[in-house]
């Protein structure tokens, strides 16, 4: 059963708002006016890509019978809101604490790992394809203009973090990823590659109109 602790649900709120707020000021290249515009755009199309993220994580290790829980980072946080002035993100405020006991084996390690990076993955092409099927409507009406600027940002940033989570650093998803499965690695990490550099060098809404022959 999907529990979730007062505690935790604090410490999400907090990172959501916090890890928006960092790529709004990446994003906006430190102008207040256009961050307070851009804000509820990067809440959406990355905020949420984050706290899913983070539940893929929770909802592997509860399938697998472990209690997980997600805790605040709080050098992260601040590791995060600095970064974002130096043109670049830090992107960890916090991470899901999975309590296996004594032992954990690398397999269920490493598919509890991988569940994050799959969900930014899914949701990056998520947005993709709703950017596709509203393409033509989003330039004669507003709500749907707001809708695809946020599924651009959504694929962008969605690939972005699930490359960063993949790589095989530290306390990253990647180093568990690569210790259990390197083939499952390799491909995971490749498709989230190209989507970023896709991304970075196309542009979501180039790729969009090659998608739907424009």
């Amino acid at each position: 059963m999907f529990k979730v602790t007062t505690s935790e649900i604090r410490d999400l709120i907090i990172a959501f708002i916090f890890i928006s707020l960092s790529f709004s000021i990446l994003y906006s290249g430190r102008n207040v006016a256009l961050l307070r515009s851009i804000f509820p755009v990067v809440m959406i199309g990355l905020g949420l890509g984050f706290v899913l993220h983070e539940l893929g994580h929770k909802f592997a290790s509860m399938h697998y019978g472990y209690w997980a829980e997600f805790k605040l980072w709080p050098t992260g946080l601040i590791f995060a809101l600095i970064s974002s002035f130096f043109g670049f993100v830090f992107a960890a405020p916090g991470a899901v604490y999975t309590y296996a006991g004594s032992y954990l084996d690398d397999r269920t390690n490493g598919i509890i790992s991988i569940a994050g990076p799959v969900v930014n993955i899914v949701l990056a092409l998520v947005f993709l394809l709703i950017g596709a099927a509203i393409y033509v409507p989003a330039h004669y009406n507003t709500t749907m203009q707001f809708i695809f600027i946020v599924c651009n940002l959504g694929f962008s940033t969605n690939s972005y973090l699930a490359v960063f989570n993949l790589i095989p650093i530290w306390n990253l998803d990647g180093s568990k990823v690569m210790r259990w499965n390197i083939g499952i690695w390799i491909v995971t990490i490749a498709i989230a590659g190209i989507m970023t550099y896709f991304s970075m060098t196309m542009g979501a809404e180039n790729l969009i109109r090659m998608i739907i022959g424009l």
